[in-house]
């Protein structure tokens, strides 16, 4: 069974030594790195973990900033990384809003040999999602690609935290409805909007939409797979663990404890991924 984590965050090391330097410049940057649970990680670093948690590939991308240059040099890093553990590494691309400019780093990009973009911050970056015209470079280009857009979200109740947004799941569902032929990861089970695919008109406009379990076992036990398993889901999960902050490790007990069969979770820890993204 081949073993992906499709959520792992990398930062080049001299953004890691001065982040505080960028920190003044990027506001969400600057939240999400001044809490208790944050933690940088070089591409080094992920390759390190990967043996460790025996797993065979990761999925990396830099932090999405709204600077366009910044977005390019961390594309680099993880151009350079991807390239040099090529057995272990794919990247995936991170642009802010805007026009020509984004979808010409996107297509950069990929020719250089990444396989998606994000993932994205909709509040963070300030991407209206439900603003077509803005978000159309963005969604143009990936299509264009052929390449999936990972987008963050998060459950709208529970408890607070550093980067907890405030995105209604109407701008989400908004721009599923503009972009029907793309195909969309939404982080961290979507903050709860899979739950919808229980309606008929939502699961057939979500038909290419795709979610990861990122940082789960801070939100949910282990019923939600279960819950996935009860809607036939289970081929539109992706393992995602949100390294640093938290190793594959973490989520293995929840998977056990769950109803899943070796099956299902052939298909979350690995083949999903492997057929969507690489």
């Amino acid at each position: 069974m081949i073993k992906i984590d499709s959520h792992v965050h990398v930062t080049p090391p001299d953004i890691i030594a001065n982040w505080e330097k960028y920190a003044k410049k990027e506001l969400y940057f600057s939240l999400l790195s001044n809490t208790k649970y944050n933690m940088f990680a070089t591409a080094e670093d992920v390759v390190e973990m990967l043996n460790k948690e025996k797993f065979d590939k990761a999925i990396i991308f830099g932090f999405a900033f709204c600077d366009l240059g910044l977005c390019r040099y961390v594309n680099d890093y993880v151009i350079e990384k991807a390239k040099q553990f090529s057995d272990k590494l794919t990247g995936f691309a991170v642009v802010p809003p805007g026009g020509r400019e984004t979808a010409k780093e996107i297509e950069r990009c990929c020719s250089a040999g990444v396989k998606g973009v994000g993932e994205l911050f909709p509040a963070g970056q300030k991407i209206d999602l439900t603003d077509n015209k803005k978000t159309k470079s963005i969604a143009d280009a990936c299509k264009e690609m052929g390449i999936p857009l990972l987008l963050h979200a998060n459950e709208p109740v529970g408890h607070k935290y550093q980067g907890k947004t405030e995105v209604p799941m109407q701008h989400l569902e908004s721009f599923i409805l503009n972009n029907k032929d793309l195909k969309i990861i939404l982080a961290h089970f979507g903050g709860g909007i899979f739950l919808y695919e229980t309606m008929k008109e939502v699961k057939e406009s979500f038909k290419n939409v795709y979610y990861d379990t990122a940082i789960t076992p801070f939100l949910y036990d282990e019923r939600i797979y279960s819950i996935i398993k009860t809607m036939g889901l289970c081929e539109k999960i992706i393992f995602g663990s949100d390294f640093p902050v938290l190793p594959p490790s973490r989520y293995m007990d929840g998977l056990e404890k769950s109803t899943l069969s070796c099956e299902d979770k052939r298909l979350i820890l690995g083949g999903n991924a492997e057929k969507i993204l690489l």
